[in-house]
């Protein structure tokens, strides 16, 4: 979808967002592994697992978006994370799914149909599901968790990312549930 430079833009993009058991989990692995990485542990308020991301849109592209995934039709699922890895160049220590389940597979496909045929664009590489744990790591991680961190998506949201004084917030603009299998 074309952008116009002078209209207001917002950086934003799709997302998966933790129950606060499982964020809460996910935030003390986060500094934990921010400790062994020598990298700076994510917030336990900016957890989440990306689907799609868009970078700066105007304000009628994100109505547009809505629009688009208030069409999606998707299953629940329960995703298990157990898998540390690492992004060496980006300095980046994640968590993600040695199974990924197939419900979350088809979300994701679902929604780059749906941004295609709608002409934003979407990240042609395998999707790669993960959270990020650790930013400026200077020490990659690779290693299983004994117990996978879980939580049931029941929804997913379009989120825009603003820049504060603090670092980056999020701020969720819609939310579409998830069907039962």
């Amino acid at each position: 979808m074309a952008r116009d430079t002078d209209v207001k833009a917002q950086r934003v993009f799709f997302a998966l967002w933790p129950d606060a058991g499982a964020r809460a989990r996910l935030a003390e692995l986060a500094r934990e592994v921010g400790s062994e990485s020598g990298g700076r542990p994510t917030a336990a308020n900016l957890l989440h697992l990306t689907l799609a991301f868009l970078g700066d849109q105007p304000d009628g592209a994100v109505v547009a978006l809505r629009g688009l995934a208030g069409a999606i039709v998707a299953r629940r699922f329960v995703l298990a994370l157990d898998a540390v890895g690492a992004f060496r160049h980006a300095g980046i220590v994640w968590l993600g799914a040695t199974a990924p389940p197939p419900a979350l597979a088809a979300l994701h496909d679902a929604l780059a149909a749906a941004l295609r045929g709608q002409g934003f664009p979407v990240d042609e590489r395998p999707y790669a599901p993960h959270l990020t744990l650790a930013r400026r790591s200077r020490i990659a991680i690779d290693r299983r968790l004994p117990q996978p961190i879980c939580w049931r998506a029941d929804a997913f949201a379009l989120v825009v990312s603003e820049r504060g004084r603090d670092g980056p917030a999020y701020r969720t603009l819609a939310e579409w549930p998830l069907a039962d299998p």
